[in-house]
């Protein structure tokens, strides 16, 4: 047993907040997103934050610090885009192996440092992996419903080049997130059981799928009990939502998962939705409140935060987290 799954029936452990969020206080220019490394690189860099792993590795590592000073248990790597499908918008795919593995490298530094201030309170890296800006399951052009912007097998390789980067860089686990087309999803799970296969490892899995909207299915037009049984077939250490929506839209979505599924859940909701600025205005203390529903529900095993949440949002989590026992897992009927 690994030591997360050893963690995770002790306690309800605390997921980050949101990467892209905290990066925007920095301001950086597009100098800054360049670095020594690509000063003279022929195309914009600007708003790549997974690059900034490698041109400003010490804000990376002060964010992932300020969220484990808040009391995060697990941090994600700053990879949600860093396959080469994802790259290609900045011409970057040859890099792909250098942003995971060295954004897991960062993390695990940030991690090792504070589980060995306090080794009761273990720190655990997930490697992020993002859904890609393609969708296998629908087409980008309505005049044409048969077209795929993306393959299944375009997909697989992706994500398998950036996983093996991943757990070369030492994450404790994978984190297939913010899921809006199953199918990415299934060639991203089908490439870590290649991995795990041909390097004869366990590594645990979480799997977060996005809600879209208030019709309960995801992009691809799942619910959530079709979601729930198109991945079941893997092995997870959790499976829950992230995105989309904030934490008390996300609450019923939970809760059918909840009375369908034996696996962990995770859950790391939005600070509210968005305003007409795309700003999130929902403060700590509020998530907060919100989130203590999903507590007392017995909703959840992970909690963090995902768009619009800061250190401050998951400070105050991670406090009203302690204060409850882990979801008990219902046994089948």
């Amino acid at each position: 047993m690994s030591k997360i799954e050893e963690a995770i029936k002790k306690n309800i452990l605390v997921l980050d907040g949101a990467m892209g969020t905290m990066l925007q206080r920095y301001n950086f220019s597009e100098e800054d997103f360049r670095g020594e490394r690509f000063k003279d690189f022929p195309h914009s860099l600007k708003g790549n934050n997974d690059l900034l792993s490698l041109t400003q590795p010490q804000a990376i590592a002060a964010v992932h610090a300020k969220y484990f000073e808040a009391g995060a248990d697990i941090v994600e790597t700053n990879t949600f885009s860093a396959t080469t499908i994802g790259m290609a918008d900045y011409h970057l795919e040859d890099i792909v192996y250098d942003l995971n593995y060295e954004s897991a490298r960062i993390a695990r530094e940030v991690a090792d440092e504070f589980t060995a201030k306090n080794p009761n309170k273990p720190r655990f890296v997930a490697g992020s992996i993002g859904p890609t800006n393609r969708t296998a399951s629908m087409s980008p052009d309505v005049n044409d419903p048969g077209y795929r912007a993306v393959t299944f097998d375009e997909l697989r390789i992706a994500y398998k080049q950036q996983v093996e980067a991943l757990i070369e860089g030492g994450v404790d686990l994978l984190l297939v997130e913010t899921i809006f087309d199953t199918l990415n999803a299934k060639a991203a799970l089908f490439a870590i059981e290649e991995v795990k296969e041909e390097r004869n490892l366990a590594i645990p899995i979480m799997v977060s799928g996005t809600i879209t909207d208030a019709s309960g299915r995801t992009l691809s037009g799942q619910t959530v009990e079709a979601f729930l049984i198109s991945i079941s077939h893997i092995p997870l250490l959790s499976i829950g939502f992230n995105c989309a929506l904030g934490a008390d839209q996300l609450k019923p979505y939970l809760k059918r998962l909840a009375m369908n599924t034996q696996l962990n859940i995770s859950a790391h909701p939005n600070a509210g939705l968005p305003n007409a600025f795309g700003q999130y205005d929902q403060s700590p203390a509020e998530m907060q409140v919100l989130i203590k529903e999903y507590l007392q529900d017995n909703l959840v095993n992970i909690i963090g935060g995902c768009c619009g949440t800061t250190p401050e949002h998951i400070k105050a989590i991670a406090e009203v987290a302690a204060t409850f026992k882990p979801r008990q897992i219902l046994e089948a009927v």
